[in-house]
């Protein structure tokens, strides 16, 4: 098996379409020299244009990156932290074994489940987005990593 200089995030979720692709997106953005960042989902959809929109106004571009399933990691690679970002996933997922070496739960609201107008459809995303960036960094001050 290939082995990875640096340790690997994957971050899972059931579309791969808002909360992990954003996880994705802000653990590259403030520490990509220390970890992997990866996403995926167990039916992944396309990527929401909100959840595009708002990570780009915290300068964080999300625009190259793809909704992927779960299957292109389970039993093909394993990674360092699995990090679970809504519950359905979590539950759902196959537990293979040596899959992840650590499981986390970061369960968030979904942001494409809010109903509305669009601009409170967008400030849904925002407050997701904040959340999962604020949860992103103190994990990894909890891990000593600096510059978070």
């Amino acid at each position: 098996m290939y082995e990875h200089a640096k340790p690997s995030v994957l971050f899972l979720c059931t579309g791969n379409s808002c909360r992990s692709q954003m996880a994705e997106g802000w653990l590259r953005h403030v520490a990509a020299d220390r970890f992997e960042a990866l996403s995926a989902g167990l039916e992944p959809r396309e990527i929401d244009p909100l959840a595009i929109a708002v990570m780009a106004e915290v300068g964080v571009d999300i625009r190259g990156q793809r909704s992927k399933s779960v299957s292109e990691y389970l039993g093909r690679r394993t990674v360092t932290h699995a990090v679970f970002v809504c519950d359905a996933a979590e539950r759902n997922c196959p537990r293979i074994y040596p899959f992840a070496l650590h499981r986390l739960s970061w369960p968030f609201a979904d942001p494409a489940a809010c109903a509305g107008t669009e601009e409170e459809r967008r400030a849904r995303f925002r407050a997701v987005r904040d959340e999962i960036g604020a949860r992103i960094r103190a994990w990894l001050d909890e891990l000593g990593v600096e510059g978070a």
